[in-house]
């Protein structure tokens, strides 16, 4: 037996994260994951949202499992072209104004051009504002600075640049010589590429699943919906991969798998969890269970939008999450061995 080697999984982050794609705007990180399925001849299909749905046939047709992690991330929107020539930013996703700021960004206009940016507090300069580092925040006090000679609104408008277009963050990935990688928008690429090296592994051991399996890449988690749909009436399993959430009080770390309990949408199913947490004790992957309080996934969109399914969560420990993250190798080692076994172990209720 055989798994995934995990530094070629980091490796596979490491090309995942460095391809801009806030929610809204996923086309060429869905094409960059087409294209590997594609060249291992696995069937793959397009949503109209703009996921992707790879599946591998099994031996029983008749009930089947989906896998699913999201390559959506946060990003910003252009709300206002201010007088000055700098740019006011909507929030796309979960995060606070404060993990931006000092981020280099990349302003993508409806063209296609791209153009590089800073986003900084209009207040930076502790020569000028005396309360530079009192001033909130926020939207009123955060502007993108554009790497260009403008001035007005006019000299941006005149580049192509209008309200509307996406914003996205230097992603700043590092692989570490200690095993860690850092980055942003490892929520949830890590969960990504541990799937798509999982899916590599499976078609080039031809190895037989014991029940036909999807795997949704999907591209609006961050913005709530990206796995309320396009589930086969006949999948009854149905397991998000994504983040599993550190800080104080939480169990999750960054060199286990975390199985997740419950979140803010409640309690996951618990014959899965119990299933999951089993086959980690047989198969001697560490792990940590977990309660995330403020937190969503896939799976529990599909839930609120009425499949009758057995949802699950399980991810590899992110610290800093909707920040600046970070996981290790073995965290990813441990999350990919229990995906492993998972997709070829016996349903809870089949």
């Amino acid at each position: 037996m055989t798994y995934p080697n995990p530094k070629e999984t980091i490796e596979l982050i490491k090309n995942l994260v460095s391809i801009p794609s806030p929610s809204g705007n996923t086309n060429e990180v869905i094409t960059f994951v087409e294209t590997y399925l594609t060249n291992l001849n696995v069937e793959c299909k397009r949503n109209r949202k703009g996921g992707l749905i790879a599946t591998l046939p099994g031996k029983d047709t008749s009930n089947h499992r989906m896998l699913t992690a999201h390559v959506d991330t946060l990003g910003a929107i252009v709300k206002e072209i201010k007088p000055s020539g700098r740019l006011k930013l909507d929030l796309i996703g979960g995060f606070r104004f404060n993990s931006i700021e000092g981020e280099y960004c990349q302003i993508e206009t409806a063209a296609g051009k791209s153009f590089s940016g800073t986003i900084l507090m209009h207040q930076t300069s502790v020569h000028v504002y005396k309360d530079a580092g009192k001033a909130e925040r926020n939207q009123a006090n955060m502007e993108v600075r554009i790497d260009e000679k403008v001035h007005t609104a006019e000299e941006v408008r005149a580049l192509g640049i209008e309200v509307g277009d996406f914003v996205s963050f230097d992603p700043r990935v590092q692989i570490l010589p200690s095993g860690y990688i850092k980055s942003r928008h490892l929520d949830d690429k890590a969960s990504v590429g541990i799937l798509l090296q999982l899916i590599k592994h499976i078609v080039e051991e031809k190895l037989v699943l014991p029940y036909t399996t999807h795997f949704l890449i999907s591209n609006n988690e961050e913005i709530g919906y990206g796995g309320n749909s396009n589930i086969t009436p006949e999948t009854v399993e149905y397991l998000a991969v994504d983040m599993g959430a550190m800080g104080d009080g939480q169990a999750t770390d960054e060199y286990t798998v975390s199985i997740c309990v419950k979140d803010a949408s409640g309690p996951y199913h618990y014959e899965l969890r119990k299933k999951l947490t089993e086959l980690a004790k047989k198969k001697n992957i560490g792990y940590q269970l977990d309660i995330y309080p403020y937190y969503g996934s896939d799976a529990s969109a599909a839930i609120r939008s009425g499949n009758d399914i057995v949802h699950g969560l399980i991810g590899p420990g992110i610290d800093s999450s909707h920040a600046f993250e970070r996981t290790h190798i073995s965290s990813i080692d441990e999350t990919t061995k229990l995906l492993y076994h998972y997709v070829q172990s016996e349903m809870v209720l089949v």
